[in-house]
């Protein structure tokens, strides 16, 4: 098999990217019979077609689910998640956000993973839900327990031992969540598991394996994406310096050149489909049963769709890129990410003058497989002011 997973390979995959997606949109790999689909046409179709291309891998998650069951959490979960509730973090985001680098902006250098971009939306996730602060060490072992599920795709001895972490860490947070739903029932509070636990559609509420599976989507997926996006920003602007000039004259460009990020470096590179039936992918019979990997990465780089793609540029438009999926599935967490990242890049750029990488030696990939991002990414700069407080 092509090793899509080495170090170096999931630093930059896309020049191979590139070559597969020219030559074979379509691949095989007999070796583990898993398919992978590379250009931005397949992805999408892949994504839109629940009919065909079944999402049931994996636990029992509203990613991992079909209509009709997948429509039913979906109604269910986008009523204790709607605009006004995440329009309403905005000012506790910022907050959050202006006090991880009061801690480290007069030093002038920091970890930016480990410092920022990973504590901001855990931080946030955790006072969503309404966890104690106590119990977010917690939150950060069962996230990376969860992340390694990715490995079970690679088979042996590494895919058992992260399947058996993870059916360990799932019955440790079903108790801890039997206890917060029973106090929710007795004493609601203004947070997203009391929504989640009142939440109903034609009488019909959520049972406590829904929420659970949705309690860990929410914990991987809300802060994973959000602190690759963020550091995925300061890669890309190291590498385009031209580009940060530009932001930096124009902020008003910062929405756009955030949907760049998620173009130019997806924080998801793949997404897992199941065929429920033999299917014609590019002149390719897939057979049924198979399991199937969506390279959003590489999709989002096609030139058939993206004019130059391997270009950065911050005022691209269109940008129909499909780093939150399509269909369906569409990321219901989008709008927090966007947020989030727009909220702790303006507090960035504010404050974080003349940024450099602070190391020469290639980044360490993130612990999932899927995902594309630094674990580590040391930075140096001038401090730049301090932040007013958060009215």
């Amino acid at each position: 098999m092509i090793n899509l997973f080495s170090d170096e390979m999931r630093r930059n995959p896309y020049p191979l990217f590139d070559r597969l997606r020219s030559s074979s949109p379509v691949l095989h790999d007999p070796s583990s019979d898993l398919w992978m689909i590379f250009d931005y046409d397949g992805v999408k179709r892949m994504l839109s077609d629940p009919d065909v291309f079944s999402s049931r891998h994996g636990p029992k998650w509203l990613v991992f689910s079909d209509p009709p069951r997948h429509t039913k959490l979906r109604a269910l979960i986008m009523r204790a998640f709607t605009p006004r509730v995440i329009a309403n973090l905005e000012p506790r985001i910022r907050e959050l956000s202006r006090a991880l680098l009061d801690q480290t902006i007069e030093r002038g250098e920091m970890d930016l993973a480990a410092d920022f971009s990973v504590p901001l939306p855990m931080m946030v996730i955790a006072e969503m839900l309404g966890i104690p602060l106590v119990d977010r060490p917690r939150f950060q072992r069962w996230s990376d327990v969860i992340l390694n599920m990715s490995y079970t795709i690679s088979g042996g001895a590494g895919a058992a031992e992260a399947a058996t972490e993870f059916a360990a860490v799932t019955t440790e947070m079903n108790a801890y969540l039997t206890d917060q739903i029973a106090v929710r029932r007795v004493a609601p509070k203004d947070d997203l598991l009391t929504r989640l636990v009142e939440a109903q559609v034609d009488g019909e509420r959520l049972t406590q394996e829904e929420i659970l599976g949705f309690f860990q989507l929410l914990l991987l997926g809300g802060q994973e994406t959000t602190t690759n996006l963020i550091n995925n920003a300061f890669l890309c602007f190291v590498e385009n310096p031209d580009q940060l000039a530009r932001l930096r004259a124009a902020p008003g460009l910062l929405p756009s050149a955030i949907e760049e990020v998620l173009r130019y470096r997806s924080p998801l590179q793949w997404i897992y489909r199941l065929t429920k039936r033999d299917v014609l992918v590019h002149g390719q019979k897939i057979p049924a049963g198979k399991l199937v990997l969506t390279m959003v990465g590489s999709a989002n780089r096609d030139p058939q769709q993206f004019r130059d793609p391997g270009r950065f540029d911050i005022t691209r438009d269109p940008n129909p890129h499909l780093a939150f999926g399509h269909g369906i599935h569409f990321c219901l967490g989008a709008p927090l990410s966007r947020l989030e990242a727009r909220i702790a890049l303006t507090d960035l750029l504010e404050r974080v003058k003349e940024w450099m990488l602070a190391s020469d030696e290639p980044w360490e990939p993130r612990k999932a497989l899927h995902v594309h991002g630094p674990v580590r990414l040391p930075i140096r700069f001038e401090p730049g002011k301090r932040a007013p407080a958060v009215a």
